[in-house]
């Protein structure tokens, strides 16, 4: 009996600090607090639209098709393209590598990358997420940590004072 007297103890409490800070702290915005939280993961808050085009990249299921014809490109890029498959896998589900796979695209030329295309069976976007790769590369990992300064990342969505002057 005394451990649930202990676990009502703790929840009433709980309870009781949540109402305070509702009732006598000024409210956050939570674009702010997710700023503050992840800026030093590289990590850029998205709109709406920017999670819809994640969502049709994610559909790489890692086949090996799109690697047919890198190999001369590998071996040009002094280790800076190791592969559309890794790099494809790497840019759909990882933002705060976008600048290592802003590199590794740039040894893609759009013509290269609609035939990968072609060649995809789950007919991922692979021009479309070079160009959403390439625009938010400078939002990867470019914050400083915290004992230097505050954090701050680009993003597509605008603070919320930018927002509430539109």
């Amino acid at each position: 009996m005394n451990g649930r007297i202990k676990a009502l103890a703790l929840l009433a409490l709980a309870l009781i600090r949540t109402l305070w800070r509702l009732a006598w702290h000024r409210r956050v915005d939570g674009l702010a607090r997710f700023r503050d939280n992840y800026a030093e993961d590289g990590l850029t808050a998205l709109s709406e639209a920017d999670r819809q085009a994640m969502r049709r990249f994610g559909r790489c299921i890692g086949c090996g098709r799109c690697e047919r014809g890198d190999a001369p490109r590998i071996l040009a890029s002094n280790g800076e393209f190791r592969g559309t498959m890794g790099l494809v896998l790497a840019a759909s589900r990882s933002m705060p590598d976008y600048r290592a796979a802003a590199i590794g695209f740039s040894h893609l030329s759009p013509e290269v990358l609609e035939q990968k295309e072609r060649l995809c069976p789950t007919r991922v976007p692979l021009r479309e997420l070079a160009r959403f790769v390439q625009l938010h590369a400078a939002a990867a990992r470019v914050s400083l940590p915290a004992s230097q300064g505050q954090k701050r990342i680009p993003s597509s969505i605008p603070p919320a004072n930018e927002r509430s002057a539109r």
